[in-house]
């Protein structure tokens, strides 16, 4: 595709993602959390293997982009943004912005990923329960956007906006016709009019925006390869701010999640050779960003399977995030290493099956 885009807002170099996820400090001091946080948003966003998605459980924009894109790259002191012809995203830096990094199961492998999470408090959005227009969106990524007319979708989320914008005279003029209403509401002509007319969507939340410029797919069709949105009633209707298989500590609320390039698979969830480099490159995010007793017990069943010890030399815990702690490690030993005799008996023991634990999650 296109030449890459690079626009400086103010002189800067984007440091190497070794100055992040060397620093294996797992304790840090209350003012040295935004740094932290904004120091990995600026590595990642810079790697245009990485991906990301703002929303909630049952809603979701998802941003992610080629390395032979077009991408106009932005950055302040307290904000970084990358855009594509086919969407963008732009990222805050705020002072109880914390990130949360873990790994959950798939079907044959595992996921990894980082949360970024805010206290509950602040990371609450509007919950508007209707249709509602906001006027133009100043704030739109791109200067040509920011007089076309944003409307919530009215979607209740506790920790995102989700939006559509447009500057179509037709469109307007008909979701005005319905505003003040639900668009679940049955008889609303309101959702078949966006589903028509395709606009852009757009989510906001406390840790920054999401854009999606590609056509929305018609009922029952796929999701285009690269940016896009998911909007699951049956989803938000439980009224969850995250899956069930993410380890987001009490109190907090995720605002944004970052997935690393995997050493499994490419952007499009193509397999691919096992990747030593994307793999140590995450487990450092690993130990400075995730539970350290987590990472502590993937270490253990390492060292146990490396000195001979049957699985009985680790028990399954209770606790469901250590379980999937053990069954990620042996999955990331045949990944690397290939399958054994040994290897095989601790499948036997604790990841019989291989079952599905990710199938209330989206877009990963």
């Amino acid at each position: 595709m296109g030449a890459f885009a690079l626009r400086h807002h103010k002189s800067y170099l984007i440091s190497p993602p070794s100055t992040i996820i060397a620093r294996l400090l797992i304790h840090r001091l209350p003012g040295e959390t935004m740094a932290s946080a904004f120091e990995l948003i600026v590595d990642q966003l810079a790697d245009p293997h990485a991906q990301w998605s703002l929303g909630t459980f049952g809603a979701i924009a998802e941003f992610m982009r080629d390395p032979d894109e077009p991408a106009d790259i932005s950055r302040d002191e307290t904000w970084m943004s990358v855009v594509t012809p086919r969407g963008g995203i732009r990222l805050v830096a705020r002072p109880s912005l914390r990130p949360i990094a873990f790994e959950t199961i798939t079907t044959q492998a595992w996921s990894q990923r980082v949360a970024f999470c805010l206290p509950a408090a602040e990371s609450a959005m509007n919950r508007r329960a209707a249709l509602t227009e906001l006027g133009s969106d100043t704030d739109a990524l791109r200067p040509q956007d920011r007089d076309a007319i944003r409307f919530d979708l009215g979607l209740g989320a506790a920790q995102v906006d989700c939006c559509i914008r447009s500057a179509d005279a037709e469109l307007i003029a008909g979701l005005r016709a319905h505003a003040g209403r639900s668009l679940f509401e049955p008889g609303n002509p309101a959702m078949g009019l966006i589903l028509r007319h395709s606009p852009p969507r757009v989510f906001v939340t406390r840790a920054g925006r999401a854009e999606v410029y590609q056509s929305i797919p018609a009922p029952g069709g796929k999701a285009p390869e690269g940016p896009h949105t998911h909007v699951l009633p049956k989803l938000l209707a439980h009224e969850r701010t995250h899956a069930a298989t993410e380890p987001i500590p009490r109190g907090f609320v995720s605002c944004a999640h970052l997935y690393p390039a995997h050493p499994l698979r490419d952007g499009y969830g193509r397999a691919r050779p096992f990747d030593t480099l994307r793999y140590t490159a995450f487990q450092r995010l690993l130990s400075r960003y995730g539970d350290i007793e987590h990472v502590r017990l993937k270490r253990n069943v390492t060292k146990a399977i490396n000195a001979g010890a049957g699985p009985e030399a680790i028990a399954m815990p209770k606790d469901r995030f250590a379980q999937a702690s053990i069954r990620v490690a042996l999955r990331q030993l045949k990944a690397s290493e290939g399958s054994s005799p040994a290897l095989t008996a601790w499948f036997a023991a604790h990841d019989v099956g291989a079952a599905n634990e990710e199938t209330e999650e989206q877009g990963r």
